[in-house]
């Protein structure tokens, strides 16, 4: 009796780029994983500039790690483009990207994705999205052999034919929270309706995201999978040595073991950075505070209160000698394993986000001890339970009194740190497989 064949499920690599670390590649990488740990055959989709502009696979597997490859000669590119232009109207056709070992990759390995085979097409997402703006519709991608299910990890315009498409609407923040995005609204809006009505299936990561699709878009609610997300962090880091932790942040960024607060994420209007800051301020604490993050849309303005401020310094003396310090500081990037470092070093984590479809942030402090103060708005009393201290966040003067208790309430702290971990293993790795074995097997997928 013939072996039974391994489901074959692809993802998109539209926020999988090497250079990015958004939220949404971090579920897109850990979608990868659990997708091997189930048996799945996995494909990845880019749309990178350069990886099959090429006859020679050498170059091709490079120029997939580094468009900057060169230009090709003029008539493989009057070839290429010659190609393009006679498919497009039809649709995109995938090139398998080899993938070989001869370009060392270990600088990529913490942001590649697991797979079995990567394919692109040139300039895909880009050309998505002007197709949609000229055709209103998806546009094809044809694959010689489609695979079973393809899962795009974000509502793009795109779908793959002979395959079974799905995709993952991780929050409706656009028409939730229009003024936080820099969205097309109009477009946005006309696209995941689209996605709603034609898509095989769609993935969500909470209860609050899924009422948002089934309310503002109209699906039938078995239609919609929450499948919530997973929180791992690997041992290495999370059961790193308290000394070594210490260390590290101590000589890193000269910030003492439970002497900070923090805040890691992007700057940007939802995060509702500028509040938290008025409320630590006005919270009079000692400890200073850390604001991990790229500065994104609006961030001028969710840090105003730092511009030329004095009052964010203090004079702290030490072994007789008197320091000017910071009370906020910015550090526009940590490497993973230092940030971790960096939360488990934390007298707590502040993550009052406006709104989140998961809220991943606050989940990973939790799991390593971390006590965590976050909001009590979309998906995140779902996801901390009791086990965070939840506030308005739209309340400045209530963030001030978590603040200052999570400062002064020692027992308060170690109460949130032992209860931290035990919520996170709700979303645990094996916890989310279940969810997406149940999810893929709705739209025909059979697991053998």
């Amino acid at each position: 009796m013939p072996a039974k064949r391994a489901p074959r499920i692809f993802i998109d690599g539209y926020n999988l780029a090497l250079e990015q670390g958004t939220g949404v590649a971090t579920y897109a990488r850990n979608l990868s994983f659990a997708l091997r740990d189930l048996g799945a055959e996995v494909g990845v989709l880019y749309g990178t500039k350069a990886s099959t502009i090429s006859m020679n696979p050498l170059i091709r597997e490079i120029a997939f790690f580094d468009p900057r490859v060169g230009r090709p000669s003029k008539w493989v590119q009057a070839l290429h483009t010659t190609r393009r232009l006679l498919s497009t109207p039809f649709g995109e056709i995938a090139t398998q990207v080899p993938i070989t070992g001869r370009v060392v990759r270990e600088t990529y390995r913490s942001r590649l994705p697991h797979f079995d085979h990567l394919w692109n097409v040139q300039n895909l997402f880009d050309a998505q999205r002007l197709h949609f703006n000229v055709y209103r519709n998806r546009m094809n991608v044809h694959f010689r052999s489609p695979p079973d299910v393809m899962h795009w990890t974000y509502p793009l315009a795109l779908k793959i034919t002979g395959a079974r498409n799905v995709y993952t609407m991780h929050d409706l923040v656009p028409l939730r929270l229009p003024y936080t995005t820099l969205d097309n609204k109009r477009g946005y809006f006309r696209l995941v309706r689209q996605l709603s009505r034609r898509a095989d299936h769609i993935f969500t990561v909470s209860e609050a995201s899924k009422r948002d699709i089934v309310n503002l878009l109209g699906m039938p609610e078995e239609r919609v999978s929450n499948t919530y997300q997973a929180v791992e962090i690997p041992k290495k880091y999370a059961e790193k040595p308290i000394d070594e932790v210490r260390t590290e942040i101590e000589g890193t960024f000269g910030l003492e073991h439970k002497r900070y607060f923090l805040f890691f994420g992007a700057i940007e209007p939802k995060k509702n950075v500028g509040r938290m800051i008025e409320a630590y301020l006005a919270s009079g604490v000692e400890d200073p505070l850390v604001i991990v993050g790229k500065k994104a849309w609006k961030s001028r303005q969710e840090l105003r209160l730092l511009s030329d401020n004095e009052h964010i310094r203090y004079l702290l003396t030490r072994n007789g000698i008197t320091e000017t310090r910071h009370r906020v500081r910015h550090i526009d990037y940590a490497p993973f394993p230092l940030l971790v470092s960096l939360i488990r070093g934390a007298k707590a984590v502040l993550f009052p986000s406006l709104y989140e479809g998961f809220g991943l942030p606050a989940l990973e402090a939790m799991l390593l001890g971390t006590p965590v103060m976050t909001s009590n708005t979309s998906s995140m009393p779902e996801v901390v339970g009791d086990a965070a201290l939840q506030v308005d966040p739209y309340d400045v003067r209530g963030m001030v009194d978590a603040i200052r208790s999570l400062d002064r309430d020692q027992d308060l702290r170690g109460r949130l740190s032992q209860a931290g971990p035990g919520q996170a293993s709700l979303f645990s790795a094996e916890r989310y497989q279940t969810r997406l074995r149940e999810a893929y097997t709705k739209v025909g997928v059979n697991w053998g």
